[in-house]
């Protein structure tokens, strides 16, 4: 799965890496942030946050116009130098004031520009690196290491966040609303990192920078010519896709809103045996427990893998010894943990990362495996069957819910210390399969939009994939401004969505594999 590709993939999605990293450590606490520092409740700080989001993701379509005309790296080194005032901004501890409101207004206003013009160009400089023939076949594995790589960024976000936090309350006896800002200061950094990692190997992707397409068996590169009606047909196409990502975002992210509130008012707040080792409260900055335990498991994954896939028997005895030695770190650690472990709601968001950096290659090799046998999925089943698996993710949210009381008799049986707290395996699984939609459906996504779209209107085109999804972050509002009602109906209607969404793509299959071809 990755041998094979252009270098310039590399360079680009370790460029992207750092900013998400920043971005995801930031949202990591923002809800929290917005209720403890300005005491906003879950409606109205589910409101910013979902606003945010939409429009951080509506942006990269008036980005991606920009980029049509003036080039796409411009457009790319803009945006990381406007997040960077963004984060800037977001990272002063102002207090709670009205001056306190707007430079945070200012500072999510910055955020979304930036974003808007860095974030859709880059995966455009992406897909163009794939119309080599040499590559093209490749296009999607491209994009699922690309958007591993992203994952690899915001895998450890939540704990960094709350470990900035922790350490700085404990050396510094700063209050917690304050503390926050720290962890906003991390994206500061890691904007810092991409931008060098961007120019040191610009070399690599410089002449993807461009809206172009090689002709099969030349070296000139010349402008792909399509009729209007094929233009037209692509357009609509796309945009009956973007249709349904709407949904599949909507649902998606309620990971930082109902899914989040669910860890914190109804998911045990202590965790003993094995899995207390990715929930572990980290004690000190340079003592990241979680994060590393993380990383044993992704080490393990990608050296069993290796075992099966090095040709050389050094390799493959190499890979051997690291997974062993993974599992009997892991094993040691767990033999010696004593007592049960303190777990704070924003560690969860760091499994959905960590399954994505864990099960890529296994995706790839599944249908790599299906492709020698000519029976992989085509792009748009795959994303057909990404709402699907979507759905059976909110089931497992609504069995684990089933006997769950609303949100205010929860708050008062908490309160009361007679609440019913359910096991945090429960939001670990449903990350788990919600991954598995989000392999399916987003890199892939991506990869069809950059394959199909029109050439003159490629940033354009990667703009409407946000777009979309920015119409899908501003409706994950609609169940948190639902979080009092009984919690089977807030993920019966995040399942209905999703089989909905589903039907609809399976039955326009047949006309978005014809334009893919």
């Amino acid at each position: 799965m990755f041998e094979g590709h252009p270098k310039g993939l590399w360079a680009l999605a370790l460029a992207n890496t750092g900013e998400r990293f920043g971005y995801y450590t930031m949202l990591a606490v923002f809800l929290f942030f917005l209720q403890d520092n300005f005491g906003f409740q879950m409606g109205t700080a589910s409101t910013i946050q979902a606003a945010f989001l939409g429009v951080v993701y509506f942006v990269p379509l008036f980005g991606g116009m920009l980029a049509d005309k003036f080039g796409f790296g411009k457009m790319v080194t803009i945006g990381i130098l406007v997040m960077f005032l963004g984060y800037l901004l977001l990272s002063l501890p102002l207090g709670a004031g009205a001056i306190a409101l707007g430079v945070m207004s200012m500072a999510l206003l910055f955020i979304c520009v930036g974003t808007g013009l860095f974030k859709g160009n880059l995966q455009v400089l992406v897909g163009n690196l794939y119309d080599d023939p040499k590559y093209s076949a490749k296009r999607d594995e491209g994009f699922s290491i690309f958007y591993m790589a992203i994952n690899l960024g915001s895998m450890f976000a939540a704990a960094v966040a709350l470990s900035i936090m922790a350490w700085v309350q404990d050396a510094y006896s700063i209050s917690k609303a304050d503390a926050y800002h720290f962890a906003f200061a991390v994206a500061c950094v890691s904007l810092i990192i991409s931008i060098a990692i961007y120019y040191v190997f610009r070399g690599t992707f410089a002449h993807a920078d461009r809206a172009k397409t090689v002709v099969k068996g030349t070296t000139e590169v010349v402008e792909e010519q399509l009729t209007p009606a094929q233009t037209k047909e692509r357009v609509i196409c796309l945009c009956l896709v973007f249709a349904v990502v709407i949904f599949f975002w909507m649902a998606f992210h309620q990971n930082g809103i109902t899914m989040n509130q669910f860890a914190r008012e109804y998911t045990a707040t202590s965790e003993t045996g094995f899995m207390s080792l990715f929930l572990s409260k980290s004690l000190s900055f340079t003592e990241l427990r979680s994060f590393w335990n993380l990383f044993m498991c992704v080490v393990i994954v990608y050296a069993v893998l290796n075992i099966f896939q090095a040709k050389a028997l050094a390799g493959k005895l190499v890979a051997f010894l690291v997974a062993a030695g993974a599992v009997g770190l892991l094993a040691y650690r767990a033999m010696n943990m004593t007592g049960a472990v303190e777990v704070e709601a924003p560690i969860f968001q760091q499994f959905n990362p960590c399954f994505v950096v864990a099960l890529t290659p296994i995706v790839g090799l599944i249908f790599g495996a299906m492709a020698k046998r000519g029976k992989e999925p085509s792009s748009p089943m795959k994303i057909g069957l990404g709402m699907l698996v979507a759905g059976v993710a909110f089931v497992i949210l609504m069995v684990a819910s089933w006997s769950l009381p609303a949100a205010d008799a929860q708050k008062a049986a908490v309160e009361a210390d007679t609440a019913t707290l359910v096991s945090p395996n429960w939001l670990i699984s449903t990350y788990f399969v919600l991954t598995i939609a989000e392999l399916l459906l987003s890199p892939i996504g991506i990869s069809f939009v950059s394959k199909v779209a029109p050439p003159k209107y490629k940033g354009m085109m990667m703009g409407g994939w946000f777009v979309a999804t920015a119409i899908g972050n501003f409706l994950i509002m609609v169940p948190g401004l639902m979080w009092g009602m009984s919690l089977t109906i807030i993920w019966g209607v995040l399942i209905a969505v999703c089989l909905v969404s589903a039907i609809f793509i399976f039955s326009i299959l047949k006309r978005l594999e014809a334009v893919a071809k």
